[in-house]
C-alpha cells in the first residue's frame, strides 16, 4: 500500500517532510516551496499518500501528516531511520521500481506490435 504511493523520489521527500512536522498543517505552496518542486509534483505526491492513509486534509487547503494505523507510522519512522542512513539506496530503490513498470509499459507496446 505505501510502497504504492512511494512512485517517486519527491512523494518519499514530501512524506518525510510532513513526518517530521506532524503537527504542522501545509498548503501547497508550502510544501512547493519547501521541496523547491512544482505543484504538480506535489499535487500528486498528496493524492498517493492520502490515498495511503498517511496524510489528512484538514478541509481548507492545508494537510498534514497523519498515519492511520500504528502500523504505517511504524512503517514511516523505520523509512526515515533508514533515509538518513542510506539516502541513495533508498532512492535507487524507488527510482529502479519506476523503470521497472516504465519497462514493462513500453514491453507492452511491443508485443502488439509484433502480433500484429
Amino acid at each position: 500500500m505505501v510502497q504504492g504511493c512511494l512512485d517517486s523520489v519527491w512523494s518519499l521527500e514530501l512524506l518525510l517532510l510532513l513526518h517530521a512536522r506532524p503537527d504542522r498543517r501545509w498548503t501547497t505552496p508550502e510544501m512547493v516551496t519547501e521541496l523547491r518542486s512544482s505543484e504538480l509534483v506535489v499535487a500528486q505526491s498528496v493524492r498517493g499518500l492520502s490515498g495511503a492513509g498517511l496524510l489528512i486534509d484538514e478541509g481548507d487547503g492545508r494537510v498534514r501528516y497523519c498515519a492511520v494505523s500504528p502500523d504505517l507510522a511504524d512503517f514511516v519512522a523505520k523509512l526515515d531511520r533508514e533515509y538518513r542512513a542510506r539516502p541513495n539506496q533508498i532512492r535507487r530503490m524507488i527510482v529502479g521500481r519506476s523503470n521497472a513498470k516504465l519497462t514493462s509499459f513500453s514491453d507492452a507496446f511491443l508485443l502488439r506490435k509484433t502480433q500484429q
